[in-house]
């Protein structure tokens, strides 16, 4: 029996409390196979044409088996590498250690590519309790540590062999891996159920706001045709105008680059650099940035394809690269915000930006000025403001409540899944 400091040692991420258990590493009690390479045309002429999974086909928990991709391989590699109903599939790249156990039937001579690895027990060991294991190493961040993440992380054959385990008795593990199917089953339902609400919400939050912002409040408004095919009708009373009678550049810059720093996504809008996680190069030195005031519009030129454009409620600087804009007196900054958030809009800015394929458009002045927008009276674009406020905060209040749930939920299943493997919960019979 190895001391149990030996084994929390070598796996700090595993403090089992079972001293009956076995201890030792994970290639003397399975069998672990990495995929095939990709091999594009046959070598030989005995190779076969057959369907292969890779590491975006195994989520945690699941396997997608659609339009599966197809290489060729020999029939000996094939004998090796097919997978099996029950068989451990374990991402060897990408979110290294990310697994799920083949739950359904694959095709015919199905096998993996060298993405993945494919696990089965030895000596009657279970690999769903190995697939829990893997769970608890990966919420504990074991995988940072096993695999480098300055560079391309790869979780080798070599690495995976000599992780570190404690594993019960067979039937022990049986039980366990039993009761975890059962308890995380009913647990991934209620976690899906909240997902599932959250997209629900956020679908209606974009619906509130793009009805607000294109239809006005009025339901008893008369309608015309705008003209503008992104923009559709309008109320009657609406003004429609091009961008440039409604917008004027901004560009001035700073002396000391000592104010505050901007970023501007789609997901975000415009908000302070030091509220987020940027990992990307910084310049030297940020003398000579654009200066943005609160109030402003400000436009990410490379990412305004994707919506990455907002109204900023700070003053500050932004990069030379972006586009800051005033809006004329016929604006209300709120409803340029709102306007401009709208999924349809990116579109829109789309349509007017220069350059091929998504990844090299940009969106200029000259071609955000050519725009037609909709131009509600001010105090209208101030009422759908004051409504999107009102409705909308009712909504992220729900959406937050089903945020900390979700969290809870995801919490339990990993300390359930820790207590599991650890030896410290005592399984029902």
């Amino acid at each position: 029996m190895i001391p149990q400091k030996t084994l929390f040692e070598k796996s700090p991420w595993l403090p089992c409390e079972a001293a009956s258990w076995k201890h030792g590493s994970i290639k003397y009690f399975y069998q672990i196979e990495l995929g095939r390479m990709l091999q594009n045309d046959p070598t030989t002429s005995g190779d076969i044409e057959v369907p292969y999974l890779k590491a975006q086909h195994v989520q945690w928990g699941s396997i997608r088996i659609d339009d599966l991709p197809t290489m060729w391989a020999a029939p000996k590699e094939i004998a090796i590498l097919q997978v099996r109903k029950g068989d451990l599939l374990v991402c060897e790249g990408g979110e290294v250690g990310r697994s799920a156990i083949v739950q359904c039937i694959l095709p015919e001579n199905c096998i993996i590519q060298n993405a993945l690895h494919l696990v089965r027990g030895k000596c009657g060991n279970d690999v769903r309790f190995l697939n829990y294991l893997l769970q608890n190493a990966a919420d504990y961040g074991w995988f940072d540590v096993l695999c480098n993440r300055a560079t391309i992380a790869h979780f080798t054959v070599e690495k995976f062999g000599e992780i570190y385990i404690a594993l019960p008795p067979i039937d022990d593990q049986q039980k366990i891996a039993n009761y975890l199917d059962q308890e995380t089953t009913r647990i991934n339902a209620l976690i899906m159920a909240k997902e599932q609400l959250l997209e629900l919400l956020t679908e209606k939050r974009h619906t509130l706001i793009t009805r607000a912002v294109i239809s006005g409040l009025n339901t008893k408004a008369t309608f015309r045709d705008s003209g503008i095919p992104w923009l559709g009708r309008v109320p009657t009373h609406w003004e429609t105008e091009r961008a440039k009678w409604l917008f004027r550049e901004r560009d001035e810059r700073s002396v000391t680059g000592e104010e505050e720093m901007l970023t501007v996504s789609h997901l975000t809008g415009v908000t302070p650099r030091s509220e987020k996680e940027v990992n990307m190069f910084e310049a030297e030195t940020t003398e000579g940035y654009k200066i943005c005031h609160s109030g402003d519009l400000v436009i990410n030129t490379l990412w305004a394809w994707m919506g990455a454009m907002g109204v900023s409620r700070h003053h500050g600087i932004v990069s030379p690269a972006y586009h800051v804009y005033i809006p004329g007196e016929r604006m209300d900054s709120g409803y340029v915000d709102a306007l401009f958030g709208i999924p349809i809009f990116a579109l829109e800015a789309t349509r007017f930006s220069k350059g091929v394929w998504s990844s090299r458009l940009r969106l200029y002045p000259e071609g955000f000025f050519e725009i037609l927008l909709p131009v509600p009276p001010l105090e209208e674009q101030r009422a759908i403001v004051a409504y999107i406020q009102s409705e909308t905060s009712k909504l992220d209040k729900l959406s937050a409540s089903a945020e900390r749930t979700l969290t809870l939920l995801k919490e339990r299943r990993s300390v359930l899944i820790a207590d599991a493997v650890t030896g410290k919960l005592s399984i029902p019979a």
